[in-house]
């Protein structure tokens, strides 16, 4: 296997509530708003790994509703797959990656988040079929 064209395959959740706004974490590494997810361990399913990865950022449980969108950072070589999500139980607790919570509405999720992932939030808070496949360089879309 060439190393150099090896890709990482991350997950993220994007968690609506009731009132429609979704779930914006802010990261204790580099303080960026994002929703939750991270890359997925090489033994494990794709679910399973949005549900660890949601509720080591969270402490919160959740049901995928459906996959929003398909996302490749050209810079880093990472898919991201992300899903709209909704709470089945838990309560938001900070953790080692996660040092504080935002529930947001689309119209303030600009203002927190980059582009490359304030336009995953936004597919997932305003979800059409098929999923969205975007192409970013960590920060900015590309192509659109």
């Amino acid at each position: 296997m060439d190393h150099h064209n090896a890709h990482s395959v991350s997950v993220a959740g994007v968690i609506v509530d009731d009132q429609g706004r979704a779930l914006l974490t802010q990261r204790r590494d580099n303080g960026h708003w994002e929703a939750p997810g991270g890359v997925l361990e090489r033994d494990e399913d794709i679910t399973s790994g949005l549900l660890r990865e949601i509720r080591e950022e969270t402490g919160l449980d959740v049901e995928p509703i459906a996959l929003t969108g398909v996302y490749k950072n050209m810079t880093r070589g990472i898919v991201a797959l992300v899903f709209r999500c909704k709470v089945i139980s838990g309560h938001l607790t900070e953790t080692d990656e996660t040092r504080a919570f935002r529930w947001v509405t689309a119209g303030e999720v600009g203002q927190l988040a980059s582009e490359a992932f304030a336009v995953r939030v936004l597919d997932a808070m305003h979800h059409t079929q098929p999923p969205a496949v975007r192409h970013h360089d960590g920060t900015y879309l590309l192509g659109t």
